[in-house]
């Protein structure tokens, strides 16, 4: 295991999506992110298992929050599979395969409704 800023990393190769997604959270709200929900998407869409959805303060905060994801899911050995939205940062999404981050600022989020699309199957 790796050790950065006094924290064991684990690796996370081969681990199950709902552990990869979970991790991805808690990274998330380590660094403050804002409404971070996990959302499990498996049954009502065939591109992931999972999405992970939260929103930051500013653009700055999305920057620094997706670079976060990025790093620590380095360190664990998970690489995503594409990146979209680096040009601008009100909407930011990492594609780990089963799981799907997407990181928003406020507005973006409160426009695009996520939430409320995949959580309205239930």
């Amino acid at each position: 295991m790796e050790q950065t800023n006094n924290q064991e990393v684990k690796s996370l190769v081969g681990a199950a999506p709902a552990e990869i997604a979970e991790v991805i959270a808690e990274i998330l709200d380590n660094k403050k992110a804002n409404d971070v929900k996990v959302i499990a998407v498996g049954d009502k869409t065939i591109i992931a298992d999972y999405f992970v959805l939260a929103n930051g303060n500013t653009n700055t905060h999305v920057k620094a929050l997706c670079d976060e994801v990025e790093y620590k899911m380095n360190l664990a050995g998970v690489e995503p599979a594409r990146i979209e939205g680096r040009q601008g940062n009100s909407w930011r999404v990492i594609d780990y395969s089963s799981v799907i981050v997407h990181v928003f600022d406020r507005d973006a989020r409160e426009f695009y409704k996520l939430d409320k699309l995949y959580t309205d199957f239930e």
